[in-house]
């Protein structure tokens, strides 16, 4: 458990002021629903993984203000240098608990753009305190886990170890990150914190600075493989590649623990990979793997297939690490419904110039249709208040023109599952190598032209009919006024 203190001012301090302002007008347990999602898809692809919920639960479990934070909040003084908070406030934040329902979709879930990865319904103070925190824990588990299942589609089933820590964007870069890599579909990881937290396999070998330790290369492979005989893979091109395998083959030769492979780390490695696996082979050391690092992605990677590489096991950092094509998801916390005094359910939303920034009002679900093969079709948003209709007609709120009907009867199941129900949490936490597997099973119900690299089939998610009716009604009502 990494987030087992308390967080609490892990947030913009718009938050606070708003929370603050719904006090003070005594608003405070008005209940609202907000939605987080994003618009653009990740790296010119088509979905991204869910991921992060986990650490999301540990947030809010662990959600109050202490001591020191209400202290800290006591000091902030106002444009006129009066406190920012007065003390009634923030003895109210000190006796603070979260009585939210939140559901969200299960880590490794396949989700498009506009699609509610979570929604929390409840007093509106409280669902407000929440947004930056949520965002920042979402969205980038949410990123580096699709760069890690795009990375280990390109593999092909190949070994990937998640190689970034010390490219990360600080410590809790390099954790999250390492633990979303493994949600995405990354084997196992060299960071050794990350392995400990998390139950990740932790896999290494040695650096230059070893061979550039001793006087020759082969003397610094017998001298590893003396130390670590049963993880010997060697690192062949500190000097040159090609005399560095024949090295790392004489001194596998002596000894009786057999070599698990050589690593690469510069150079043309497709070229390169071809040459070393005809020596190895030629040696007899066919099960040796051939390790490659530098700087890969998935695009880098799936090149390097169709050339022929006889790479096997791959070590992916920078470009995983911090996703560094795209480095953030442009998600989004927007409130969409609010109850008036009365206790009435008003639908809520945002419009702009922008239609890709209009946001949908209502609470809503997203449920996939699937064809009975088990292949995904479709998702549709719908509101859960209003329920589903036996015909469901389908409306891209981007592009109106593209519409679809799903007749009565075909097979469909809602994504998003309750996780907190009134502040309690009622979920039960998979663990994270059950989630890795998810991702994997989820991912084979996409049809392979949605999952490639260029050019991507657009699945297609629209709004349920009486959704998007309600949202143009809104539009024009707030344009008249």
């Amino acid at each position: 458990m990494i987030y087992q203190s308390s967080l609490a001012l892990l947030t913009d301090l718009y938050e606070l002021t708003m929370a603050y302002g719904y006090w003070k007008l005594g608003i405070m347990e008005r209940q609202a629903s907000f939605s987080l999602f994003f618009r653009r898809r990740p790296f010119e692809g088509n979905y991204a993984i869910a991921a992060g919920l986990e650490t999301a639960i540990q947030f809010i479990e662990n959600f109050h203000f202490e001591d020191s934070d209400l202290s800290y909040l006591e000091g902030l003084k106002a444009s006129n240098g009066a406190p920012l908070f007065e003390p009634k406030f923030l003895d109210y934040l000190s006796r603070f608990s979260f009585h939210c329902d939140l559901y969200a979709m299960p880590e490794g879930t396949p989700v498009f753009p506009y699609e509610p990865l979570l929604f929390v319904r409840g007093p509106i103070l409280e669902a407000q305190i929440l947004e930056s925190s949520l965002l920042n824990i979402i969205n980038f588990q949410t990123l580096i886990a699709t760069k890690a299942s795009r990375i280990c589609a390109a593999a092909e089933g190949d070994e990937v170890i998640e190689f970034g820590l010390r490219r990360a964007q600080g410590i809790d870069g390099a954790l999250s990150g390492t633990r979303a890599s493994f949600v995405g579909g990354c084997h196992s990881t060299s960071n050794v914190i990350a392995g400990k937290y998390f139950g990740i396999p932790v896999k290494g070998t040695h650096a230059h600075s070893w061979i550039m330790a001793f006087d020759q290369e082969e003397e610094a492979f017998k001298a590893y493989a003396d130390v670590m005989p049963h993880n010997c893979v060697y690192l062949i091109d500190t000097y040159n590649t090609i005399e560095g395998v024949k090295k790392a083959i004489a001194v596998a030769k002596t000894k009786k623990e057999k070599m698990l492979g050589v690593r690469l780390d510069s150079g043309d490695l497709a070229q390169l990979s071809i040459k070393i696996r005809k020596l190895l082979d030629e040696a007899g050391f066919p099960d040796a793997k051939i390790m490659a690092s530098n700087e890969l992605d998935e695009k880098i990677i799936r090149d390097l297939k169709m050339q022929g590489a006889k790479i096997n096991l791959w070590g992916v950092g920078t470009n995983l690490i911090t996703a560094k094509d795209q480095p953030a998801l442009d998600g989004v916390y927007k409130l969409s419904a609010i109850q008036d005094e009365k206790g009435k359910w008003i639908k809520k939303l945002k419009i702009s110039e922008q239609i890709v920034k209009t946001t949908n009002p209502g609470t809503l679900q997203v449920r996939r249709f699937y064809d009975p093969s088990g292949e995904a079709v479709a998702d549709m948003l719908y509101d859960i208040e209003e329920g589903i209709p036996e015909v469901c007609h389908l409306i891209d709120p981007i592009d109106p023109s593209r519409q679809m009907t799903i007749e009565k009867g075909m097979l469909g199941k809602d994504l998003l599952i309750p996780i907190f129900e009134k502040g309690q949490k009622v979920y039960h936490s998979p663990n994270l190598a059950d989630i890795r597997l998810n991702t994997e099973k989820e991912l084979k119900t996409l049809n392979p032209s949605l999952r490639r690299f260029l050019y991507p089939h657009t699945y297609f998610t629209g709004l349920e009919k009486g959704v998007y009716d309600l949202k143009m009604q809104l539009i024009n009502e707030i344009k008249r006024k």
